[in-house]
């Protein structure tokens, strides 16, 4: 039987940014051992159509600024979006690497550039192409008392994910990062085999030079 998830905000606190003013919201669960995120600006309990970016963790691209893929670009616009507005939520999981972990994603980075896609290294490692869920995003929001959401995503998956656990979603508002020699054959694979909603004419020569029949179909 799958044990029912409980989730407990254990503290919050003012954290100023470059965007703009939030309260970061730390979360323990019954779950895991991992400290999951919502950073919030102005009020939200009670509100309906607030932007909300549910934003999984991405060391490499967050942290060090990666331009393998377009993560810490999404997190940067998301962030100065929501600062723009009356309010908002970033909940941050933490769940790295599409759900695989940072070990085995280096290890898919490796595969990559031998040829493989992101979706076929992921499969080649023994995992699915996404592992992500997203119920400890819906309980955080649960708790903050968010009503109805304008999700933050190209990810139509994303979308149905969170309506299958109750949280209603009003519209969608397009995350576009910037396309780059290093990240066009990637942000192309998601279109292709993942579904993104991404506007195939971002793409310019993004094509990945394989030598073993690998690469986007």
């Amino acid at each position: 039987m799958v044990e029912i998830l409980k989730i407990k905000r254990i503290v919050q606190a003012r954290i100023p940014t470059d965007a703009g003013e939030f309260q970061l919201c730390l979360y323990a669960n019954n779950r895991d051992e991992k400290e999951h995120l919502a950073l919030v600006h102005g009020a939200v309990d009670q509100q309906n159509d607030v932007p909300v970016r549910i934003h999984s963790e991405c060391f490499t691209g967050d942290v060090l600024g990666s331009r393998r893929c377009d993560c810490g670009e999404q997190l940067q616009l998301a962030m100065d979006y929501i600062a723009g507005q009356t309010k908002g939520v970033m909940v941050y999981l933490r769940q790295e690497g599409r759900g695989i972990g940072l070990l085995e994603k280096l290890r898919a980075y490796n595969l990559q550039d031998s040829g493989y896609d992101t979706v076929e290294a992921n499969l080649a490692l023994g995992h699915s192409e996404d592992e992500r869920e997203y119920s400890m995003a819906a309980a955080i929001l649960q708790d903050l008392g968010v009503q109805s959401v304008q999700l933050m995503t190209n990810n139509p998956d994303k979308i149905s994910g969170l309506e299958s656990l109750g949280v209603q979603v009003t519209g969608r508002l397009p995350l576009v990062a910037t396309v780059t020699e290093e990240n066009a054959a990637y942000l192309l694979t998601k279109a292709r085999r993942m579904n993104h909603l991404l506007d195939a004419g971002l793409f310019f020569q993004a094509e990945p030079v394989s030598t073993n029949g690998h690469g986007p179909r």
